[in-house]
């Protein structure tokens, strides 16, 4: 997501720093937003010169000091604990004035924000994957965001050419907490053996979905979605019809994902985009 994220503002002539601890992810970051872009000069949607400058705006680092700016985005791992270490990290190296945002997508942005003495500062900015095409982005408010954060989030946001929704800090946000129910009965219908993967994938997606909920797993990840499904089921009490999947928990551990790891529901063909059964 993060490299996503970054394209899509230096898309928009905003300039970008992507920061990883690892420099061999940062390398495969970099090799990513290269291979997209000369997909899209191939498809004569950008030209070599629009490349070449859209490129020029991304920085990459794996060194924690060079992360000072305005406005500092973290899409790290869905866990809590490290997303607050994270922004107690940025806070010693930026000024009162940066504002802080988290991708997450299912931890609550007032949890984050108390591990930052300005919390009038923290906003949820939360895109979907993949970043550089959805429109939608959630900017979700605390009840110590301030308006001038609200107002500079939401201007970044368009000028990303984005679609900013505002929400309350709230288990899901909006679209998370809806979507639910898409997953977790698909999933439930599986291990009862009502349909197989295919099926309800077709059935879906010929009703109107554009992916049916194993293929949008895949896409999003497992892991990811699994932890936004464990988050929003313990901050709701735990009710059974919001119960995470063992199926799904079981491809976890099996480290199936998705697209990402190569296998998941499906299988993916590295060559291609495409699953195969």
């Amino acid at each position: 997501m993060g490299t996503g994220i970054a394209q899509a503002a230096a898309e928009s002539g905003i300039s970008a720093l992507l920061y990883d601890l690892d420099h061999e992810k940062i390398r495969q970051a970099e090799l990513f937003i290269r291979k997209n872009l000369d997909s899209r000069v191939l498809k004569n949607k950008i030209t070599e010169s629009e490349k070449k400058s859209i490129t020029g705006r991304i920085r990459y680092s794996n060194q924690l000091a060079d992360c000072h700016a305005a406005f500092l985005l973290e899409a790290i791992i869905e866990n809590l604990d490290a997303k607050r270490e994270l922004f107690l990290e940025l806070e010693k190296i930026n000024t009162g004035k940066t504002i802080f945002a988290s991708n997450t997508s299912s931890h609550s942005i007032s949890e984050i924000a108390r591990s930052i003495k300005n919390p009038d500062r923290m906003v949820g900015m939360h895109f979907f994957n993949p970043p550089t095409l959805m429109k939608l982005v959630e900017i979700v408010l605390t009840q110590h965001t301030s308006e001038e954060t609200k107002e500079q989030t939401i201007s970044l946001a368009r000028k990303m050419k984005k679609t900013p929704v505002i929400c309350k800090d709230s288990p899901g946000f909006i679209v998370n907490h809806v979507a639910r129910p898409y997953y977790l009965e698909a999933l439930r219908l599986l291990e009862k053996g009502g349909a197989d993967i295919e099926v309800i994938d077709q059935i879906m997606e010929s009703s109107g979905f554009k992916m049916g909920p194993f293929r949008l797993m895949d896409l999003i990840g497992n892991d990811i979605n699994f932890a936004v499904s464990q988050s929003i089921y313990d901050s709701m009490n735990r009710p059974a019809r919001l119960e995470p999947s063992l199926l799904q928990m079981q491809k976890l551990k099996k480290g199936e994902l998705g697209r990402k790891s190569g296998y998941g529901f499906y299988n993916y063909d590295s060559t291609i985009k495409t699953p195969k059964p």
